[in-house]
């Protein structure tokens, strides 16, 4: 089967970090956020086009993610582990100089007594009631805590993709609450976050979708493109149907793609008869069902047979696709498959693979 390509631009995503770190004072550090496999774009490329641009920071999920984005980089970027130091992790977290958020009373024992003297950072639940220690937890561990040297603390915020929501106030303030005084940096910003203004940035931001071209950063440079290749041309008269479950009846004579990807891929069956192709700038409609590893696209309207349709692209982003399926551009990345041929593009490197 022809080969669907994705096409990665490492400038566009160097210039969204740098446009994100403008936002903020020259005394706030922006880092970066690369976890899931750099949002399913590679780690190992991305952080090293993050790293040319300035970034000096990584935020990634768990430890092997750290792993990863340390064998890219080498000694020297800080790499924060957002799950924090679970069990079975000190080692790595030791040999490769992990600094896990600790979000437990659970984990901040299990780190002071295995690794004494690593480097941690503190997470605090300021109402998100997903990771971090609640106000009473951290009334009560706040002086040994900091007496401990941690390197930074943090909070989420729930609901930084809407900047008239009550909650991103709500959330401040307790982080205030929390940690006015505390003498130690603090990190409350996401992309979402930094957009809401300086009041949120404190001493380091950490942007992350943002970065690869998704909302609610509206300004970012589109990072990813996604070539299908065309594998067959049918015709198909007026009560013909197209694809499983009779999923397209031909309403006139019709000229019928059928495009080399599907589910297996990363491509929602909510696709179906609802998303758009694109020759260049000419759409093209999804028709029948999205299967497995097939997309059937109608394309009677095009002067030319084209070898290729684009569903992401210039014409197309994330966001788009993500609102066809009812989701968030964030599931539409990080779910694109791995039988893709990845092309990576920059100014000092076109067209690698």
């Amino acid at each position: 089967m022809a080969t669907s390509t994705l096409t990665i631009d490492l400038d566009a995503i160097a210039a969204n970090w740098r446009a994100l770190d403008r936002m903020s004072d020259p005394t706030t550090q922006t880092a970066a956020v690369v976890k899931a496999d750099a949002y399913g774009l590679g780690a190992k490329r991305v952080v090293r086009a993050l790293a040319e641009a300035g970034a000096r920071r990584f935020f990634v999920a768990v430890a092997e993610e750290g792993a990863a984005v340390r064998q890219a980089l080498g000694p020297g970027p800080q790499i924060n582990v957002l799950s924090g130091h679970m069990a079975g992790d000190t080692e790595m977290i030791h040999d490769l100089d992990l600094t896990p958020m600790l979000n437990s009373v659970d984990q901040i024992t299990r780190h002071l007594e295995s690794l004494p003297g690593h480097p941690f950072g503190i997470q605090l639940d300021t109402g998100m009631n997903r990771l971090g220690l609640e106000a009473e937890e951290w009334e009560a561990l706040a002086s040994l805590m900091l007496d401990a040297n941690p390197e930074l603390v943090m909070s989420h915020l729930a609901c930084s993709d809407e900047p008239g929501h009550p909650m991103n106030e709500a959330q401040l303030a307790e982080f205030h609450a929390m940690t006015d005084g505390i003498g130690v940096p603090r990190s409350f910003a996401a992309t979402g976050g930094i957009l809401l203004g300086p009041e949120y940035h404190f001493e380091l931001t950490r942007p992350g979708v943002g970065l690869y071209g998704g909302r609610p950063f509206v300004d970012a440079r589109p990072v990813v493109g996604l070539s299908l290749p065309v594998i067959q041309i049918r015709e198909v008269a007026p009560g013909e149907i197209v694809g499983y479950s009779c999923g397209w009846v031909a309403e006139q004579p019709s000229l019928i793609a059928t495009v080399a990807a599907g589910y297996a891929d990363g491509l929602t069956r909510r696709y179906s008869n609802a998303a758009l192709l694109w020759d260049g700038e000419t759409p093209c409609p999804i028709v029948g069902r999205v299967s497995m590893d097939l997309i059937t696209v109608d394309v009677s309207h095009l002067r030319d047979v084209p070898r290729s349709l684009d569903l992401l692209g210039m014409m197309q982003g994330v966001d788009d696709l993500a609102d066809v399926a009812g989701t968030i551009g964030y599931e539409v990345l990080t779910s694109l498959g791995h039988r893709y041929a990845r092309r990576y593009v920059s100014a000092t490197t076109r067209g690698q693979m």
